[in-house]
């Protein structure tokens, strides 16, 4: 019945998204924008890691593309809340969770797609990574959109409007991105924004995702990062089913 249900849920929303494939593609420019304008600077730099400079600057944009696009996920409940669409959700038979799972694996879907592309785009650029690195980056940014995707849809239905769902997801991102090392290592700034960065979930996520496109398959990092994304993704979903169930949706 759950998996039948969201099936449905995700079915659904992701006929929406074909018919919208502009919005698909404009996800990708600001990290593409990135990988263009700001990539070739870091050619030759020390950065203070294995591999090159793409296997530091890739697995960041491919983060910050999960973590933005994630976050605002929201405000298509806020808007279907405002059309009517959730309250006739509620008096059909769907299950709360597949109501939030359908969702939340379209996001994923959307995201893993386009960071194939932006992928793509860094291998013309001078990435070289190995395929099992570059697969395990892409379960990362699908872990960490279902995760940040349900917390999204749970605050979504506890707030009234979009304006009052902006600075809060704002509140959340901008912090997340400057103190995980998602453009530059930590390690290049002074040690207590480093210590400090330890206490944004985003920061091992990152250190493990840079670590599997350099080979390094079996380090503290990425035992540190896999164990993170999974946690989240278990406490983001256990809330985010919570708040469909209690609303209602």
């Amino acid at each position: 019945m759950l998996l039948h249900d969201t099936a449905l849920i995700y079915g659904r929303y992701a006929r929406q998204t074909l018919r919208s494939r502009f919005a698909l593609l404009f996800g990708l420019l600001m990290p593409l924008l990135y990988l263009l304008f700001f990539g070739p600077l870091l050619t030759g730099l020390p950065l203070g890691e294995d591999g090159s400079s793409w296997q530091v600057l890739v697995p960041g944009l491919l983060l910050q593309l999960g973590l933005f696009g994630a976050l605002f996920a929201g405000f298509m409940i806020i808007v279907e809340n405002g059309q009517g669409v959730v309250e006739r959700m509620r008096v059909t038979p769907v299950s709360r969770l597949a109501l939030l799972l359908g969702r939340v694996l379209r996001d994923a879907t959307v995201l893993v797609f386009q960071a194939v592309l932006l992928v793509l785009a860094a291998l013309v650029m001078g990435l070289r990574a190995p395929l099992a690195g570059i697969l395990a980056g892409f379960a990362f940014v699908a872990l960490l959109t279902v995760s940040l995707a349900s917390l999204s849809y749970a605050l979504a239905m506890k707030v009234r409007s979009p304006q009052e769902f902006g600075p809060l997801v704002n509140a959340v991102s901008m912090p997340s991105m400057l103190l995980s090392g998602l453009m530059l290592p930590m390690s290049l700034g002074p040690a207590w924004l480093d210590v400090l960065s330890h206490f944004v979930p985003l920061r091992y996520l990152v250190d493990a995702m840079r670590d599997v496109y350099t080979g390094h398959y079996t380090s503290a990092h990425m035992l540190y990062g896999s164990l993170v994304a999974v946690a989240m993704t278990a406490l983001a979903v256990t809330v985010g089913t919570r708040v469909f169930r209690t609303a209602g949706a």
